[in-house]
């Protein structure tokens, strides 16, 4: 050990260690800062006050359609399963969304949908762990179908 180590604690001494603690404080926080601004994944919204104003409007038409959405990832595939009030698969006019981790744009895949007239398959490429599926689909009548479904991939 150096002499600095040894001895009774002098005003030099206490002022480095007391120095080195914010130090390694501040060294930490910019070290999550700057992980936290390289992962954010964006904006919803461009402007969350023009989105605000046909919220109501936007979410009564989607649930008038009374769809239920359900998506899984099996063999490499993404199946999302798109059903009526009453059971029945719906094929929409389109749809299409991104496929990725809840906290980082990183894995972010567009996968394309087919309809096999139960599901829309998509093949992607996953690991295990939360995946987000942030899909629009369009109605037959014109309505557009919002939602982000929580994909839990399995090992």
């Amino acid at each position: 050990m150096t002499s600095f180590f040894r001895g009774p604690i002098t005003g030099p001494k206490f002022f480095a260690i007391f120095a080195s603690f914010f130090i390694v404080i501040i060294s930490v926080n910019l070290v999550l800062a700057y992980s936290a601004v390289k992962t954010f994944p964006g904006l919803e919204v461009k402007n969350s006050y023009v989105a605000s104003q046909t919220f109501d409007k936007d979410r009564q038409a989607q649930e008038a359609l009374g769809w239920n959405i359900d998506a899984r990832v099996q063999h490499g595939e993404l199946h999302l399963m798109i059903t009526d009030a009453g059971g029945k698969p719906v094929e929409a006019k389109s749809v299409n969304g991104t496929f990725g981790r809840a906290t980082s744009v990183r894995d972010d895949q567009a996968p394309v949908f087919v309809f096999d007239g139960t599901m829309y398959r998509a093949p992607v490429t996953t690991a295990p762990g939360n995946w987000n599926l942030r899909f629009e689909a369009l109605a037959q009548d014109g309505t557009l179908f919002k939602q982000r479904v929580v994909v839990i991939v399995e090992s």
